[in-house]
């Protein structure tokens, strides 16, 4: 049986911000945003699509009266990035195959 790839995934960016998500239980926006080089209105907006998808949950907190958004990956999210590694990793296998 041949894993699919996940086509929201397929975009390199939220691939990126995922693969980041998956190492951590939560992770601070600033951190994030750090990892994969993207201005923080770039990764706003992936981090919304990956939300609406229920990929990603975010938290808002203050300290004091600087907000503070923190994002982890969901359940679903982090099974939605391995089935798509997953299926990444078959594609190697079958082009490293000998004809």
């Amino acid at each position: 049986m041949t894993a699919e790839l996940d086509r929201l995934l397929s975009d390199p960016t939220r691939l990126a911000i995922m693969a980041v998500l998956g190492g951590v239980d939560w992770c601070d926006f600033a951190f994030l945003r750090e990892e994969v080089s993207l201005s923080d209105s770039a990764l706003s907006k992936q981090l919304s699509t990956l939300r609406n998808d229920d990929l990603v949950e975010l938290r808002r907190t203050y300290l004091g009266r600087v907000p503070k958004t923190s994002v982890r990956a969901t359940d679903e999210g982090r099974s939605r990035f391995l089935a798509h590694a997953e299926a990444l990793q078959q594609i190697i296998a079958r082009a490293s195959r000998p004809a």
